[in-house]
């Protein structure tokens, strides 16, 4: 699986980048057939201390699943998105 990190007005720092890489890596044992996973990092204009926002877009045969959620980390917000994408990953598994 090919994993693409898009930020947008920032810069990931190495650790945020390994945990990206940590975290999705693991959505290969839920379901074979992933093969892409884009992930959109943005800082939300707004005044919540909550306003950091994570898309992950995995391209699997079908259609593509998208998670976007937003929280006071990258990290949460990822760890988020990939808990999300896990579950509907099983779920696409168990239907097919």
């Amino acid at each position: 699986m090919k994993i693409t990190v898009q930020s947008i007005g920032l810069t990931p720092h190495e650790p945020l980048e390994s945990h990206i890489e940590k975290k999705v890596s693991k959505l290969d044992t839920f379901y074979d057939k992933i093969q892409e996973c884009k992930i959109f990092l943005k800082v939300e204009n707004n005044a919540d201390k909550a306003n950091k926002t994570a898309e992950l877009i995995l391209a699997v045969p079908g259609d593509d699943i998208v998670v976007k959620k937003t929280s006071a980390s990258f990290e949460e917000s990822l760890d988020l998105c990939v808990d999300t994408a896990k579950k509907l990953l099983i779920k696409k598994k168990e239907l097919a």
